[in-house]
């Protein structure tokens, strides 16, 4: 089915806690419903692989060093299973891989080159070039919402990447989110929203706070800010424990609900808006990096406050 394609790929291995190399590992042959994919792009999580990256992600299965990180890749695809439901010559989004043997594939989209099944990835248009790394924001994003009796955030927290996308899309559905924001640095970039320090803000009736902040400790807050029978949804990722103090949210009636990965529908849903207009992905990628510096790449995206999105760039590997 290969016909000729190398199976061997070089990846960027998590070896450990905060110990980042890159590897030249072989992949598992293809089969039927497979394909094979170059990739151009991927793009570093400053959520779920910082906390891989760290060491402090929580336990749960197929987690363990090493490990190859990533689960924002664009590529094109360079041989197809008679099964794969995709031809050669595609440019798809691909959320990860696993495909490395012994090496864990956890998310498995950092590698100049994957085998993974057809029905995990999404034809894209091509000309979205890098920015097609920000599907599985989007989706995520989007996940917020695209649930039953879910209604769009009027109150946002964290102005990063996921909160830019979260803004867009409810202004997408016809609401006028406000985002909080701390650094005066990334109160930039707001279109159809506005973009406040929260000590400036006096409201205490939103509907619905969506929370992408990941900070511990905020809850109270929070619950302090609703409208009566408000809802707070937990959008970010949280390795601590979270609490709050029940009387105020007892007076309020107060809902949590809590985010979950995004779904396929999800994704689907996320290419309709972009091919339509009505969801931007510009302005949202601010750094790149290279395969080669890849340990400096990952640190600056975990470090620097300025980076939105890291993205690398692996066609000179190819």
């Amino acid at each position: 089915m290969t016909s000729g394609v190398a199976l061997n790929t070089t990846a960027v291995v998590l070896q450990e806690p905060e110990r980042v190399v890159l590897s030249r590992l072989p992949l598992t042959p293809a089969g039927e419903q497979d394909v094979v994919v170059d990739i151009a792009f991927s793009g570093i999580s400053t959520g779920t692989e910082k906390l891989l990256w760290s060491g402090r992600m929580p336990l749960f299965p197929g987690m363990g060093y090493p490990l190859v990180p990533g689960y924002e890749s664009v590529g094109t695809v360079v041989s197809a299973g008679c099964a794969s439901g995709f031809r050669v010559g595609e440019t798809v989004f691909v959320p990860g891989a696993k495909c490395y043997g012994e090496v864990r594939g956890l998310f498995g989209g950092a590698a100049s080159r994957v085998v993974v099944p057809g029905e995990r990835i999404l034809a894209i248009d091509e000309h979205l070039g890098e920015r097609g790394v920000l599907f599985a924001l989007a989706a995520t994003a989007l996940h917020v919402t695209n649930v039953p009796g879910a209604v769009q955030p009027d109150l946002i927290v964290g102005h990063g990447v996921l909160g830019r996308m979260i803004a867009r899309i409810a202004v997408a559905h016809g609401a006028a989110p406000v985002v909080w924001e701390t650094s005066p640095a990334r109160r930039e970039g707001a279109t159809g929203y506005s973009v406040i320090d929260p000590s400036d803000d006096i409201r205490r009736d939103y509907r619905c706070i969506c929370d992408v902040s990941g900070a511990q400790g905020l809850l109270d807050t929070l619950v302090a800010r609703l409208a009566p029978g408000g809802e707070i949804v937990l959008a970010g990722f949280y390795d601590e424990a979270l609490s709050f103090n029940f009387p105020p949210a007892f007076m309020r009636e107060a809902r949590l609900r809590i985010a979950a990965q995004w779904q396929p529908a999800d994704l689907l849903k996320v290419r309709e808006m972009v091919s339509q207009g009505r969801l931007s992905l510009d302005g949202l990628i601010s750094h790149h990096g290279t395969p080669h510096r890849a340990a400096d790449a990952y640190g600056t995206a975990f470090g620097d406050p300025d980076c939105l999105k890291m993205v690398l760039d692996w066609r000179h590997l190819q």
